[in-house]
C-alpha cells in the first residue's frame, strides 16, 4: 500500500475499472489524486514523499546510495536505514 502515498505531480486520468462501471456513465473516466499501483510514476512519488519525510526526521541521504539514510546522533552512534522498494531494514 506504499504506493497509495505518493503525491502526483501531474494529472493522470484512467478508465474506470470493471466493477465500478455505472449504467449510463460508461464513457466516463476517473481522475487520480493519488498514485496507484501500475503507474510508472508511482515508485519515485512514493520515494520522493519518504525522502522529505524521513528527512525531517533527521536522517541524510548517503552519497553512495540513495536507498541507504544515516542519522547521527550526540551519543556517537549511527543509525542506518536502507530502502528496497516499500521495505526498510
Amino acid at each position: 500500500t506504499a504506493f497509495f502515498h505518493g503525491d502526483l505531480t501531474e494529472d493522470i486520468y484512467m478508465n474506470q475499472p470493471q466493477g465500478y462501471i455505472e449504467k449510463g456513465k460508461e464513457d466516463q473516466v476517473c481522475y487520480l489524486k493519488k498514485s496507484i499501483y501500475g503507474l510508472k510514476q508511482s515508485p519515485r512519488c512514493w520515494y520522493k514523499r519518504f525522502d522529505d519525510f524521513i528527512s525531517k526526521l533527521g536522517f541524510n541521504k548517503s552519497s553512495y546510495d540513495s536507498c541507504a539514510f544515516i542519522n547521527s546522533n550526540s551519543y556517537s552512534s549511527k543509525v542506518y536505514l536502507l530502502l528496497y522498494v516499500d521495505d526498510m531494514l
